[in-house]
């Protein structure tokens, strides 16, 4: 049985309800249908490392959307529920209930999975990314008990935040990180140097430069030394999740590769952890932002896209972490950098760092509240001199 749809939203997750959002404020009278294989409705997932692992909010309140708001505006909404296969040049996509679909548009936002680091007994890690993620590390914290012993292997966005969230929790938390810098140095060595003497802290003991060499029941290796650990998490990335994209023939490069507009074919468009899409700070390239904020607006610009609708120039890349009573939010995008830049003073919990690729500031890590979010961005779009940071700087 084939069923027509006009849009298809494929993956639970923020872009595609930003998406159903849009079309709907934009005046869109067709059918939506919105396909997650998640086993609830689409939620924000940043307060699953934070506020939900520490027990802080319900999970209630970490939904998109209200529950009544699919049926509200015309949302079909489809759990527990994943997209087989894609054929675009028909515009038909299988579902694992046996459905067929024929749609008019197709929005993949299939978001990313996480990796295990390439050890031996890698799979007895935790990983955190839906919220059955965070029930399962939740749980075990709370049994393991007040002063039991964790390893989180990795220092990205991930391992910080849990790392910070299970030492709320009482857990004697050791982080492993590879390089010699927290973020793996993309914040600078400054926003490093302060984070570190943050989460020491807090009690956490932060070892850069160590490999983890095995995970075992008991702990993990590092070296000849083995860490005691009754919960071991490991945040050392994701990738985007795009066995659907192509087994369907769309272009994919650490990503869906699509165009302003989202458009990855005719008819299919692609937004969030799984798009790669052109933008002006790339030099003419595209990159692919796995962040809340980028999900959000992606979502939003395919919807725009849909309708044949002009979007407006994509804004810089916005990340916000939370982690030991403090908030850093990092606008831009730097995958290298020549120099950085200090404002103000990191002792004082209240600065910024510019990264520098030649004479150009390419982005700010902003850390509590230093520079204002928006200010952030307009600054760091304006692709501004070196010499400009002083205006930033608060009188």
């Amino acid at each position: 049985m084939t069923r027509e749809v006009d849009v298809l939203l494929v993956g639970g997750g923020m872009a595609s309800v930003r998406c159903a959002r849009t079309l709907r404020r934009r005046g869109f009278e067709g059918s939506i249908v919105l396909v997650g294989d998640e086993p609830m409705a689409p939620y924000t997932r940043p307060p699953l490392s934070k506020e939900l692992l520490r027990g802080e909010v319900p999970e209630s309140l970490i939904a998109a959307e209200p529950e009544t708001w699919y049926a509200r505006h015309g949302v079909e909404l489809l759990t527990n529920v994943a997209v087989t296969d894609l054929r675009p040049p028909e515009r038909l996509a299988g579902l694992s209930t046996g459905e067929t679909v024929r749609y008019g548009k197709c929005l993949l936002a299939t978001g990313a999975e996480p990796v295990l680091p390439p050890i031996p007994g890698a799979e007895h890690a935790l990983v955190l990314r839906t919220v059955v993620d965070a029930r399962r590390v939740r749980e075990r914290a709370v049994a393991a008990g007040a002063g039991a012993p964790a390893v989180v292997v990795g220092g990205g966005f991930i391992g910080v935040e849990v790392a910070a969230s299970l030492a709320t929790l009482g857990l004697r938390v050791t982080l492993l990180e590879l390089t010699e810098a927290l973020w793996a140095g993309s914040l600078g060595g400054a926003v490093s140097d302060w984070a570190v003497a943050r989460l020491r802290a807090a009690g956490i003991e932060v070892r850069l430069g160590t490999a983890a060499g095995a995970v075992l029941p008991d702990g993990v290796r590092a070296g000849e030394e083995l860490i005691p650990s009754v919960l071991t998490l490991a945040g050392v990335g994701v990738r985007p999740r795009t066995a659907v994209a192509e087994a369907a023939g769309l272009r994919v490069a650490d990503g869906i590769i699509v165009d302003q507009a989202r458009s990855a074919a005719r008819g299919v468009f692609a937004a969030g952890d799984v798009a790669r899409f052109p933008h002006p700070l790339a030099d003419g390239g595209r990159i692919r932002v796995e962040h809340w904020h980028a999900a959000r607006e992606g979502g939003e610009r395919a919807a725009l896209g849909m309708l044949g609708l002009e979007a407006p120039p994509p804004r810089a890349p916005w990340v916000f972490s939370e982690f030991a009573g403090a908030a850093v939010e990092v606008v831009g995008w730097a995958p290298d950098h020549d120099a950085e830049g200090v404002l103000g003073d990191p002792a004082s919990d209240r600065f910024a760092v510019a990264l520098l690729r030649g004479d150009r500031v390419a982005q700010l890590a902003v850390v509590n509240g230093f520079v204002p979010v928006e200010d952030a961005r307009r600054f760091v779009e304006a692709s501004p001199s070196a010499s400009a940071l002083r205006t930033l700087v608060p009188a």
